[in-house]
């Protein structure tokens, strides 16, 4: 990637804009899951939309105005950080307001984004703190949040960059679709944050910097290629019963798991329990007899047979020794994971990542179902016993997240899919395209985002070196999966 686009957007304007209602929140101390994330980059996502058939001016105006009726349900991210006499790190709810940018790039078309095979670096213009080297812990003196509104030539891209130790990608998408809602009108938010701290107790760790501040631990300035990779539905239900064990039904290509009611959490047509006895016999009989009988209750996802299948391209493009360890890691939402649960809507980090390590032969020489096999374990253990492990490990040598690809072996899978990124609409329709800046990216850094179809569609955006790059793209097993937006 180069360190600027080819199309650099043209500053129209730069402005603050602060919560229309002052802020009641007091400091919120930073938990054992923010910490770790100061040296990390602002997170940076947003939304390709066509044009509205409103005059610039008017726009702005709405974004503008619907940003500062936002922030008013969303006081930390118009605050600052401040560090208390002790070490201590909280975020400051004190109305400091957010970055507000409006830019053009008018030589630039709604194609031009979507339809190169790599993602062109004009889209890395798209957001502030691009090529600042900004990283969370600079939120002491800088805003929390910017929101860069860029019009194309027949479209508009709304970027937002949002302090990583403040928010999850959970928190994220809440708030930007909130941001939506309010644009287009709506009197009040559907899902209001919850700002409760502390789910794993106080906790008397301090994160000290020797240095004064810490800084990114990887580098982003490397040559990398960036792709989006589309999966249809069908394509990811093959995997899954490919990384299962299962055979097709019938000449028709629909995969057992559409029919399967155990299925039913990844596709709501089915989770009203309309199977017949006879269904499941023959289920039971053609189906489980193609199991181990301990992996029965092991049922291996959707996501974790496409992980395992990219695991598996991605360790055979780097043209790695067998004996070498190569390692998955992926970034896993503990709300749901730690007893007494934390809520849904939980405003700030509540995340950590599970790695998986093989050996470069294993990977290779094994098959799918095993590879899947090794990252459905670990990530079904992962329940409320290790995450606080994790805790109590952490406070015992507080240190950031070493985010990196530091022995050329790793892949680091982040985001979801079942993130709502084509849940907001701003007033005149749902987004294009989701698409990310340049913050947090190095060779073999993959996000996860729900496919603009939905129906359990799947994309992946993957940056790896250009020799890797190519190397994937000719691996057929791979490939095979892979769809071609028209």
């Amino acid at each position: 990637m180069s360190p600027v686009p080819a199309f650099t957007p043209t500053l129209i304007s730069k402005s603050t804009v602060y919560p229309t209602q002052k802020s009641t929140l007091q400091n919120l101390r930073l938990s054992v899951s923010d910490l770790p994330m100061l040296s990390c980059q602002y997170i940076q996502k947003g939304v390709l939309l066509t044009r509205p058939s409103i005059p610039s001016d008017a726009l702005i105006t709405i974004l503008r105005c619907g940003l500062s009726e936002t922030l008013s349900h969303f006081p930390p991210l118009a605050g600052r950080l401040t560090t208390d006499p002790d070490g201590h790190i909280h975020i400051s709810c004190n109305d400091a307001g957010v970055d507000f940018v409006h830019a053009t790039v008018g030589n630039l078309t709604l194609f031009d984004v979507l339809y190169p095979v790599h993602v062109p670096d004009s889209v890395k213009g798209f957001f502030s703190f691009a090529f600042d080297g900004t990283v969370s812990y600079d939120g002491h003196f800088r805003p929390l949040l910017a929101v860069q509104v860029t019009e194309l030539a027949d479209g508009v891209f709304v970027g937002c960059a949002v302090n990583h130790a403040v928010t999850d990608g959970t928190s994220f998408w809440n708030f930007f679709n909130a941001f939506a809602e309010v644009c287009r009108g709506a009197k009040w938010i559907s899902r209001l944050p919850d700002f409760s701290r502390n789910f794993f107790g106080e906790s008397t760790a301090v994160l000290r910097f020797p240095d004064g501040a810490p800084t990114a631990i990887f580098s982003g300035n490397g040559p990398l290629q960036e792709r989006i990779f589309h999966f249809s539905r069908e394509s990811i239900l093959e995997l899954k019963s490919r990384a299962n064990g299962r055979k097709q039904l019938g000449d028709n290509g629909v995969n057992m798991a559409e029919i399967l009611g155990k299925e039913s959490h990844d596709d709501p047509r089915i989770s009203n329990g309309k199977i017949t006895s006879v269904l499941q016999s023959l289920l039971r009989s053609s189906l489980w007899k193609h199991q181990d009988p301990q992996d029965r209750t092991a049922e291996i996802s959707s996501f974790q047979a496409l992980s395992a299948q990219l695991w598996r391209s991605i360790t055979r493009a780097r043209k790695l020794p067998a004996a070498a360890d190569t390692t998955f890691r992926m970034a896993v939402n503990c709300r749901h994971r730690i007893e007494p649960r934390v809520e849904p809507l939980y405003f700030g980090n509540a995340i950590q990542s599970i790695p998986t390590v093989a050996s470069v032969g294993e990977v290779l020489s094994r098959d799918l179902k095993w590879c899947a096999g090794l990252l459905n374990k670990n990530i079904a253990a992962h329940g409320d016993a290790k995450v606080r492990r994790e805790v109590e490990d952490w406070e015992r040598d507080p240190k950031c997240f070493p985010l990196g690809n530091f022995d050329g072996a790793s892949i680091t899978m982040g985001s979801s899919t079942r993130f709502p990124m084509y849940d907001n609409d701003f007033g005149w329709g749902p987004p294009m395209a989701v698409r990310s800046g340049r913050a947090n990216k190095f060779d073999g850094k993959i996000s996860a985002f729900p496919g603009r179809e939905g129906g359990g569609s799947v994309e992946l955006e993957v940056c790896l070196k250009p020799d890797t790059m190519r190397a994937l793209e000719a691996d057929t097993e791979f490939m095979q999966y892979v769809t071609r937006i028209a």
